[in-house]
Parts: C-alpha cells; structure tokens; sequence
C-alpha cells in the first residue's frame, strides 16, 4: 500500500514512526540529538536540585523544570508506543525498558518524595547516540562481554562463597588475636575489618596493635591481590573464548555468503 493510499491518521503514524524511530533520516537524527540534550539538561537539573544551597534558593525553578521533563519524557514514551508497528515489541525491547525506566522515577517523584533522585536514571537513555552516532558495532563487543559474564556467573559465585568463608575465618581470627580491647569488639565487626583489609581499601577505623594481629593483618593484605586476580582472569578467560566463537561465526558467514 502506498503511502497516498494510507488515511491521515496512518500517514502521521509512520511519519511519527520515522522521526522517532530512524536515525538514519535527518529528522530522525535531529530527534535523537534534541532527546539526548534534554537527557542530559534533565540530570544536570537533578545533580543541581542534590546541592542544599541550590535547593533553598532554586527550588521553584527546579520543580519546573522537573514537571516539564516530566511531561515531555512521558508524551514522547507514548508516542513510541502509538506509533511503534508491535506496541508491545517495543515495551519489551532494550530501548523500551530503558526509555520506561527513564520516565517512570519522574512519576514516582510525584508520590513518593524522595525517589526524584532516580531520575539520574535517564542517563542511561544516552545509550541512544550510539545509534546517532552509528555505532552499533560496538553493541556488537558489548555482547560479546554480557555472554562472557553469563558463562562465567557461576565460577564467579563460587569464588564469592569462597570469599565469604575465608572472611568468616579470618574475621573470626582476628578476633581471637586482637579481642574487645584493640576495637575488634565482635566477630561481626572483626569479619567488616576483614573484607575491608582483604579488599585492600584499608579504611583505618580499626586496626590490630599487637605484633601477632599486625603480622596477620599482613598476610590478608598480600593474600588480597592474589584473591582479586581470580574473577578477573575468570572473566578475561570468557571474553578471549567468546570474542574468538564471534569471530569464527562472522568468518563463517561470510563464507558462506561469498559461496551463495
């Protein structure tokens, strides 16, 4: 069917259609460039409304500016989903979680004070310029590093249950060493040391005096760079093997295409 044959509620439909969903169009790209600085303008305007001295003296300013985005965000959701060819497909789409979860803190804000905060949420909306920008190659290697961290989620929770059980003991050891009277005054609090010491973040609130606990806390600290070389060379492991099948199916294909 030809675009004249279409009525005028379906003409502006894929019209619609076209603006918001090809980037490749002009108007299309113009859409994208316009939400991406309204994205950005609106989380800026968050970042701002957290500074108490620019709250107490921007606050109807803020809350414009807050309802304003509010509307437009919202409106420009619905319009995706009027004029998306399956409503539904795109609900469920990538985009389409990302472009609710965007909107829906703004709503949030209006019944629960407080929440407004999660409206840096929209950031992730930025995602968006990759289709601007025509990167979507790089997707391509972010898919790759997804699959590499589903294939090693369970190595990974291993090695956390490991962790939690060396933190057990060690926590549990320390408490032993260093007791109430050097600040260790439970073994919940001698476990928190532990995590923070294996870690190796070394906060200072607590630290063993005695010779013992310090040559214990010695040996967790360099027992710490070993631990945290673990989940990385399992992640790494995973990336090289999926970024080499990606590249052994795309050779594949165009193999394949060359001899069709």
């Amino acid at each position: 069917m030809t675009t004249a044959a279409l009525s005028p509620l379906s003409q502006l439909k894929q019209k619609c259609y076209t603006i918001i969903f090809e980037a490749d169009t002009p108007a299309g790209k113009g859409f994208d460039v316009l939400l991406i600085l309204a994205i950005i303008l609106s989380v800026t305007v968050t970042f701002l409304d957290s500074v108490v001295s620019l709250h107490e003296r921007y606050t109807r300013i803020f809350s414009v500016f807050e309802v304003v985005f509010t509307v437009v965000f919202g409106l420009e959701y619905l319009l995706r989903l009027w004029c998306a060819p399956r409503p539904l497909g795109y609900a469920k789409s990538f985009f389409g979680v990302i472009d609710l979860i965007g909107w829906l803190p703004s709503v949030m804000g209006l019944f629960f004070p407080g929440s407004e905060v999660l409206t840096t949420f929209r950031v992730i909306r930025v995602l968006r310029v990759f289709r601007v920008l025509k990167m979507g190659k790089y997707l391509k290697e972010a898919q790759v590093l997804a699959e590499a961290l589903r294939d090693s989620s369970r190595k990974i929770l291993v090695f956390l249950f490991a962790v939690l059980t060396l933190v057990v003991l060690l926590g549990s050891l320390m408490y032993l060493i260093e007791g109430p009277a050097h600040g260790f005054t439970s073994i919940p609090v001698s476990v928190y040391w532990a995590i923070v010491t294996l870690t190796t973040v070394g906060y200072g609130d607590i630290s063993p005096e005695t010779p013992l606990g310090q040559l214990f806390a010695s040996m967790i600290m360099i027992l710490g760079y070993a631990i945290l070389a673990v989940p990385t060379g399992i992640v790494s492991a995973a990336f090289v093997r999926g970024d080499s099948n990606s590249s052994f199916r795309e050779e594949r294909g165009n193999k394949t295409a060359n001899h069709s």
